[in-house]
């Protein structure tokens, strides 16, 4: 089995799914005792979401492709960026690397099309649900994408980074995204894909009737599933 890359730490709180649920689909696979060979990288979310804010993406890509490089280093035969938001500079870190990086809006787009939806309502930090690197990647695969208005964009984005990145969930901030889900499917989405890694720490499927797509899940499987292609 190849050895699976993680660029963690974005939060610290998804990259322990990450690394949880890598295990796990390693173990249902292979059976036994088998667990995953992982090298991973967390930094510290504080600077990251510090760049983030200003909007200095370059220091933030210079920073994640240093830390990609590191991984490499230690063994990694393809890099995770185990984050939606910092994909945003995923063309700057795979450049600074020989290994492939594994997109995860590639992965969550070919999970959406193999389950036939083709308009997907979108959650996300303010970043992802704005900016075009990550709705624009999707419609690359053919998917319409939907957003939430701008005050519910606020919403969902003020829970990721004031709740969910402090490993905290309110019962009230679930009422809040569970209401934009269906205000989504009510504007034609057929699905609606969790783009911010700390979105299922939340909301999970057996809350809502509307297909719900995990992209911390989707991208740990498809790690697995590259990971094991050439045994």
């Amino acid at each position: 089995m190849k050895t699976i890359g993680l660029l963690g730490g974005m939060s610290w709180e998804s990259t322990e799914t990450y690394y949880r649920l890598i295990n796990e689909e390693t173990a249902r696979v292979r059976g036994g005792l088998h667990s995953a060979p992982i090298a991973m990288v967390s930094v510290d979310f504080q600077a990251v979401e510090a760049l983030q804010r200003v909007g200095d993406w370059d220091r933030a890509a210079t920073l994640l492709a240093a830390k990609a490089r590191q991984i490499e280093s230690a063994g990694a035969d393809m890099l995770l960026i185990c984050t939606n938001t910092m994909h945003k500079v995923a063309d700057e870190v795979s450049a600074a690397i020989d290994i492939p990086l594994l997109h995860i809006a590639d992965a969550t787009a070919r999970a959406v099309l193999a389950a036939g939806a083709e308009t997907v309502g979108l959650l996300g930090t303010r970043y992802t649900m704005e900016q075009d690197f990550y709705i624009g990647r999707l419609r690359e695969h053919g998917l319409s994408v939907v957003v939430p208005t701008e005050a519910d964009r606020e919403i969902v984005n003020r829970v990721i980074f004031e709740e969910l990145c402090l490993g905290e969930t309110r019962d009230d901030s679930r009422a809040h995204y569970l209401r934009i889900v269906d205000e989504l499917a009510s504007r034609g989405a057929e699905a609606v894909i969790e783009g911010c890694t700390e979105i299922g720490m939340l909301i999970k499927q057996q809350h809502t009737a509307v297909p719900l797509f995990d992209t911390t899940a989707i991208h740990a499987r498809a790690a697995v599933s590259e990971a094991l292609a050439d045994n």
